[in-house]
């Protein structure tokens, strides 16, 4: 049982390669939806297993941040190759939200030598829009209010995140918001 969730972490890992592999032929076949809604479920679910588990250990989190890396990454390679006449509208804000992650991970890496893992509302959040995007993109060919609802949701995330690795005087996984980073700065103090 304990391993569960680090399975379903490997999945992911393994799952997003392929997915690039089906979109690089010029089309993404009926398994991208497929394979990606694995990969979404397994993000959810290895989460709740590990905290139900007791097994929500740095290591788990930091792997299941990279496998995120990793998955949407090849999501993203795979829809500027597919649907670049749909996307183009929409790069700037891209475009910027990839800077502020950018600039979430060196701050985080020079603050705490390490990628953030907070794993808060807001990332639940902007994983839902961003999951609804995908499906939107890959399986209708449409980015709709999705993309936008998608970029807004990862700018509120990418700033707060931010914020925690301002505020935090070392690192922690499993921060659920901002707020709860306050109340942990005010009981340490």
């Amino acid at each position: 049982m304990k391993t569960i969730p680090s399975l379903l972490i490997a999945l992911r890992f393994l799952i997003a390669p392929l997915l690039l592999a089906d979109a690089l032929d010029g089309s993404a076949s009926p398994w991208f939806l497929v394979g990606f809604s694995v990969a979404f479920l397994s993000d959810i679910f290895d989460g709740i297993i590990a905290r139900r588990l007791k097994i929500s250990t740095p290591q788990l989190r930091q792997a299941d941040s990279w496998a995120d890396l990793s998955l949407y990454g090849c999501i993203a390679i795979s829809a500027l190759h597919l649907y670049s006449p749909l996307i183009s509208p929409f790069l700037i804000p891209l475009s910027s939200l990839l800077f502020a992650q950018l600039a979430l991970f060196a701050l985080n890496l020079l603050k705490y030598g390490k990628m953030p893992s907070y794993h808060g509302y807001s990332a639940k959040l902007w994983g839902i829009t961003l999951g609804l995007a995908i499906a939107a993109l890959f399986g209708f060919g449409q980015t709709g209010g999705f993309f936008g609802l998608a970029i807004a949701a990862g700018w509120f995330n990418t700033l707060e995140e931010i914020l925690i690795t301002l505020i935090l005087p070392q690192w922690s996984h499993d921060i659920p918001s901002f707020f709860h980073a306050l109340e942990r700065v005010r009981t340490r103090a």
